[in-house]
């Protein structure tokens, strides 16, 4: 999964995207919007804030799909997380902490501070959730 993170980049840091489990949470658009900002292209402006600043919003993504690395090595994301699940209303399961997915041969297949994953079933990209619950109307 990491080559597929798209790359936004400053002279202190690196943004990493996945749009492939984003499920637009908008914690980023509505922690930090002169950074995060959907209208424009790109949409993510590494240069609008401090890195600390940017760092505390993506910390904030629920599904690991924002992510960040210092250009000096420094301020690497860890995936130290509390240990911690939430089963959303009608959404999905967002796990945290150390997490290993391992397929159905025992292949390790991610390892993630963050993840969404879904519940409703409909998701074109299971595990993970796409956001198909809203869709669908789950109810769950």
């Amino acid at each position: 999964m990491a080559s597929e993170y798209l790359k936004y980049k400053s002279e202190e840091l690196t943004v990493k995207y996945n749009p492939k489990i984003c499920i637009h949470a908008a914690e980023c658009v509505k922690g930090l919007p002169k950074v995060f900002n959907p209208k424009k292209k790109p949409w993510v402006e590494v240069g609008n804030a401090s890195a600390d600043e940017i760092i505390e919003v993506i910390k904030k993504c629920p599904t690991g799909a924002l992510k960040y690395e210092s250009i000096n090595k420094n301020k690497n994301e860890e995936l130290n997380y509390v240990p911690d699940i939430k089963v959303t209303k009608n959404g999905p399961l967002f796990i945290k902490g150390n997490i290993s997915l391992i397929n159905s041969d025992g292949e390790e297949v991610l390892n993630e501070g963050r993840i969404a994953l879904c519940r409703c079933g409909a998701s074109e990209n299971k595990p993970f959730c796409d956001n198909s619950h809203y869709k669908v109307k789950f109810n769950g």
